[in-house]
């Protein structure tokens, strides 16, 4: 069955705080997602983020950024005495320096309100949430440096687990507090999205960051120097967005020492992501066939090898230890052939950009991938430009060729934006997903993050208008229930 979807990130939805929260408007966004006929929500990552505010370099797998707790919700349970008030509410984009520093007083009350339940005491149980914890509690300790620059003691608290002042303890609990309520809220959006017939599309990195619990707690999984520095890491050549590839600094994995302990740390990863969503795309899928490998010590990602990963024991793993997990590859860019028989053999969905696949290079455009039917289709991803950014650059010989590309289609009613939104839900692809911004039909203004660049304005674009998109999903109802 061919199915719409909308990519919105929770950081982009509106909200009185200025950041997506997992509260009464997210539950309104899926009001209007169901209204419109739409079955999956897909996000970005919801981990703490780290450097530079990417999602994909955050400071664990398994726990949520704070900064999306409700703060409404905190309130009619009882863990704030007042509700607090609207702040930086009409922004369109995301201050996150400020949102927090704003956001602590009042997760520090709702923390001195807490009294612990069962629920709690089992949610604490996992071996995550105390690591995750005790993190935290020496991250501020040390002045919030990565992990391989604390002190010994501190460096080495997953090997040891000693005992740690009162203050650092109370800290920990403080975290793993957070890590409960983000968990309950989460679990109550993904309830209400699935009785509305929504499935949610988590994002997990295959990578995870070097100042992470991940790597913290299990340095034994990586390649890294006796200090904890990685001696190897993650990236990709040179490419389309960039002439000296892509240097993301992330540890490489140790795949002899996982393969010896049964993957166990992909097993784990994996499963708890295949509690919180009902489909995970496996971001940079092309690693479990070969990755690039960057010495450490080179300034940027030219120099590097392709080498090849256990693809197959890793998924053959994953797919019998969680046999209801449902995974989808992000598989763009230049592949070999092995990456693509990798996914077809377990039958995983791909993915294919429109704006990428419409040629106009010759005398007329085409779409070089109109018959593909196991993938999903996409005007664009979080990594490219919007829609609309996309054809205003395009030459006027080139934006020709895309209208007569259309109208041979079929495709001749509304703007170029209504055209192409059409002709993507017009596709064969078994699922059809487009950011929000495209369905605003937004520009340069919306453009989430651009590859090999960190920091601002990446990952900032936010919605303050629930309005806006309710009118907007509502025009384009008929057609995407009609996929």
């Amino acid at each position: 069955m061919r199915e719409t979807g909308i990519l919105m990130p929770v950081s982009s939805l509106p909200s009185r705080t200025g950041v997506g929260e997992l509260g009464r408007e997210t539950k309104e966004f899926l009001d209007y997602l169901k209204e419109a006929g739409v079955k999956i929500w897909q996000i970005l990552p919801l981990n703490p983020v780290g450097y530079g505010n990417s999602p994909y370099q955050p400071y664990s797998s398994c726990a949520g950024d704070e900064i999306y707790i409700s703060m409404e919700t905190l309130y009619e349970q009882g863990l704030l005495k007042d509700l607090p008030p609207a702040f930086l509410e009409k922004e369109t984009h995301v201050r996150y320096d400020q949102v927090r520093a704003w956001k602590e007083s009042y997760l520090r009350e709702a923390f001195s309100r807490f009294e612990e339940t069962d629920d709690y005491k089992t949610f604490a149980q996992q071996s995550w949430v105390l690591e995750y914890g005790m993190f935290r509690a020496l991250k501020e300790k040390n002045e919030n440096r990565c992990w391989n620059e604390w002190d010994t003691a501190d460096k080495t608290w997953p090997e040891a687990k000693k005992e740690v002042p009162l203050e650092i303890a109370h800290e920990a609990a403080y975290q793993m507090f957070l890590q409960y309520i983000f968990f309950c809220q989460w679990m109550e959006i993904k309830k209400t999205a699935n009785e509305k017939g929504i499935q949610i599309m988590g994002d997990v990195p295959f990578y995870v960051g070097v100042d992470s619990v991940d790597v913290w707690a299990g340095k034994d999984n990586f390649l890294l120097d006796t200090d904890g520095r990685p001696t190897f890491i993650a990236g990709v050549p040179p490419d389309y967005f960039s002439a000296t590839g892509q240097r993301w600094g992330n540890p490489i994995y140790d795949w002899d020492y996982l393969k010896e302990n049964g993957y166990q740390f992909w097993v784990d990863r994996i499963g708890y992501s295949s509690r919180l969503f009902d489909i995970i795309r496996i971001d940079h899928f092309r690693a479990f066939d070969t990755f690039w490998k960057i010495p450490a010590t080179c300034p940027t990602a030219i120099e590097g090898e392709w080498i090849e990963a256990p693809g197959y024991e890793v998924i053959d793993t994953l797919l019998e230890k969680i046999p209801e997990v449902n995974l989808v590859a992000e598989d763009l860019g230049d592949l070999r052939p092995e990456v693509l028989e990798l996914k077809e053999h377990y039958h995983f969905k791909g993915m294919k950009i429109l704006v990428f696949s419409i040629d106009t290079s010759g005398k007329y455009a085409k779409d070089i991938f109109h018959d593909v039917k196991n993938m999903i289709i996409y005007t664009g991803t979080h990594d490219n430009d919007t829609l609309m950014e996309w054809y205003d650059a395009l030459s006027v010989a080139a934006k020709r060729k895309v209208r007569r590309f259309l109208a041979r289609e079929g495709i001749r009613q509304g703007s170029v934006k209504d055209r192409l939104l059409a002709y993507t839900w017009k596709s064969k692809a078994e699922y059809a997903i487009v950011p929000m911004a495209d369905i605003l039909g937004m520009g340069k203004e919306a453009h989430l993050n651009t590859p090999g660049t960190v920091g601002s304005p990446n990952w900032e674009w936010r919605m303050p208008d629930m309005r806006k998109m309710e009118i907007s999903l509502k025009k384009y109802s008929r057609q995407m229930r009609q996929r």
